[in-house]
């Protein structure tokens, strides 16, 4: 429960003895609020908490403000004491510490990694870049189990309303996943008017409050330009052109030109931002950081009509990351349409028709095939007049079908999607260098092993997954997916050693781990699955098939009262899942909960009207409730639906005497 509270009866934010929370402090912005937080600190350091304070705000320290200050405060400790975590979770931590790329060697990189320039042709998921922050979460959890788990630890994150998505999502999930065992309170400095949108961004099971004490303002400082152009003319100077430099202070970098009004130098660094933030799969930073870009660009691309083209190709990829087609047809009708207007026929302007043909055919809600498709044909077009060399125009070409494929196998024409992909695979092998675009030629194979998943031909699905993680090794996704057409097929031991090796290969997410259970219960290895399902759902709860699944186990091991209590919760997300209500329904019957056992075996045949096996148990529920008529109707019904003889003169048998009874 929230409540608002004076400050003046404002207690100790969380004492040690108490449950973890959060207290937002809703103040304007400034030197008081922050020294309001450190009093704060300051008491829970007095009772023995350990305490940091940060600031959140995305515009002084990039997309992972707040939590970078904080990991860059313990990484050294960590690495002193537990240094087979940092080597465990290094892919992690450069991403929220860039500056460690020299000194931590991140394995198992895949050609979405590696792949540079033109060759950069995959972008990540969205929900990529937050596997990242619950490996953060898992790394923190290790450490401080193993070394201070009884010290309660206080963490101040100052201007937490301006946090980017990535850092806000950190602070948010640790408080969820890991606030009560880590025993972690959250101080969240915001102005005036947000605390309510910040505490509602908060999981229901962190207790928020809100603390309004009244300080005042501070008034805006004055701007020294020509300091803060001779301190960004310094830095750009020490850094270079080294790009790991460049990502680090690229947010300091930001912040200086704008302060000197140098729209030049601004134009260029938010561009390097958004470009960087694109490839990370941090969309809704990425396009956050590119607001006023193309305001920028008259100036910068009056003489270079391919910068103009780059950035708005860049907001179409945000769009697209996000999923948000209507913001990005509405950039394109409204932008990126003019482009082609002219008629040129560039390499930008090809990709331009493919990513607006994204748009219609793949993204937007109902998908419109046919606008997609003459986007297509128009870069095919584009690509016939184009003055590329000869090696771009076949692998323009190739991309571009590729789109078509993709069409195809929506509309159902599967062998045409697999034509379309042999095909570019082929003018790949012809025309290009065994060592060009090697990303899209796995890419190709990828598309056809799930088109063959979709049409059941899990043989050739098979082969395709694996000629594809032959050619990449190490994209997690690929043994995720041919392990679910393993357990699909029956093959346990195969899909297992594939959901292992895809979490070994990735940080955290919770669709594997759900898999991963299903494949245990099949194999009757329930505590197994169990554990499996419990780690898919403390990374995402709100998943009714883990839950679903995990009940089953529990019922496997005749743990009645905890599979009773994970079918509610899977209702409760998932309401039409009659299985669900059945099986609930059989563990309320053996409890003796007769009158729930019938809600529930009401509901399941409301669902699935066509399942004889829902009357057969009802049928037994409404007999020990004294109701034989309507037991009797039931099984007639169940007569009616069985499928089997054996099973239809098991049902004859039972309302033969349940006839008997009734009349």
């Amino acid at each position: 429960m929230t409540s608002v509270v004076p400050i003046r009866n404002e207690p100790e934010f969380a004492s040690a003895a108490s449950p973890p929370r959060v207290l937002i402090i809703e103040a304007p912005a400034g030197a008081a609020r922050r020294r309001w937080m450190e009093q704060r600190l300051a008491e829970r350091a007095q009772s023995g908490a350990r305490t940091w304070i940060a600031c959140c705000d995305f515009d002084s320290g990039g997309p992972w403000a707040g939590a970078n200050t904080f990991f860059w405060s313990i990484f050294e400790e960590i690495q002193a004491q537990k240094p087979d975590l940092t080597e465990r979770h290094a892919a992690e931590l450069v991403q929220v510490l860039p500056q460690l790329k020299s000194l931590l060697e991140v394995g198992a990189r895949n050609l979405t990694d590696t792949a540079q320039g033109q060759e950069r042709v995959r972008n990540y998921a969205a929900d990529r870049a937050f596997r990242f922050v619950h490996g953060l979460i898992d790394l923190l959890d290790s450490w401080k189990s193993a070394m201070c788990p009884d010290i309660p630890w206080a963490i101040a994150c100052d201007d937490f309303d301006k946090a980017g998505r990535i850092g806000g999502y950190f602070f948010r999930e640790l408080l969820r996943r890991r606030g009560e065992r880590l025993r972690l309170s959250l101080l969240a400095g915001v102005g005036p008017g947000e605390a309510e949108g910040v505490r509602a961004s908060f999981h229901a099971a962190v207790g928020t409050r809100t603390a309004k004490p009244n300080l005042p303002g501070e008034a805006p400082r004055a701007i020294d330009r020509e300091a803060a152009a001779r301190e960004a003319t310094e830095i750009e100077e020490k850094i270079g052109d080294d790009f790991l430099k460049k990502q680090v202070q690229v947010s300091d970098l930001i912040r200086l030109w704008r302060c000197a009004n140098r729209p030049d130098k601004l134009f260029r660094w938010k561009g390097f931002a958004m470009t960087l933030y694109l490839h990370q799969g941090l969309y809704q930073d990425a396009l956050r950081v590119g607001e006023g870009l193309l305001d920028l660009l008259p100036d910068q691309g009056r003489n270079d009509p391919k910068l103009r083209l780059w950035t708005i190709m860049k907001f179409l990829n945000g769009y697209m990351g996000m999923q948000d087609a209507p913001a990005g047809i509405r950039f394109a009708e409204s932008v990126a349409l003019k482009e082609l207007e002219d008629g040129q026929a560039t390499q930008e302007h090809i990709q331009l028709c493919f990513l607006i043909a994204m748009l219609y055919a793949r993204y937007q809600k109902p998908r419109d095939y046919g606008k997609g498709e003459g986007y297509l044909d128009r870069g095919i077009a584009l690509i016939k007049q184009s003055d590329l060399p000869e090696e771009d125009r076949h692998f323009e070409y190739v991309f571009n079908r590729n789109g078509v494929a993709m069409i195809r196998n929506f509309q159902g024409s599967f062998q045409a999607a697999i034509d379309l992909c042999r095909a570019g695979i082929e003018r790949l092998n012809m025309h290009l260098g065994s060592d060009k675009h090697r990303l899209h030629r796995s890419v190709l194979v990828y598309n056809i092993a799930q088109v063959y998943f979709v049409t059941g031909a899990y043989a050739e699905a098979i082969e395709n997954f694996t000629a594809v993680m032959a050619m990449d090794p190490n994209y997690s996704e690929y043994y995720n997916e041919r392990g679910n057409i393993f357990l699909r097929v029956g093959r346990l031991e195969e899909a297992r050693a594939d959901y292992l090796r895809a979490i070994e290969l990735s940080a955290p997410y919770y669709e594997v781990f759900t898999n991963l259970g299903q494949c245990y219960r099949r194999m009757g290895a329930m505590p197994e699955a169990i554990e499996a399902y419990s780690r898919a759902l403390d990374l995402e709860p709100n998943q009714a098939l883990a839950l679903a699944g995990r009940a089953k186990a529990h019922e496997e091991l005749g743990d009645r009262e905890a599979a009773i209590a994970d079918y509610s919760a899977a209702l409760a997300r998932d309401p039409k899942q009659w299985e669900a209500f059945a099986s609930r329904g059989v563990l309320r019957y053996e409890a003796g909960d007769l009158d729930a056992a019938l809600r529930d075996f009401d509901r399941a045949a409301e669902l699935a009207p066509d399942q004889a096996g829902l009357y057969q148990n009802r049928s037994i529920v409404l007999q020990d409730l004294g109701r034989p008529k309507e037991a009797v109707r039931d099984l007639e019904t169940a007569l009616r639906l069985s499928a089997s003889e054996e099973q239809r003169q098991t049902v004859q048998e039972r309302l033969e005497t349940a006839l008997s009874a009734a009349y």
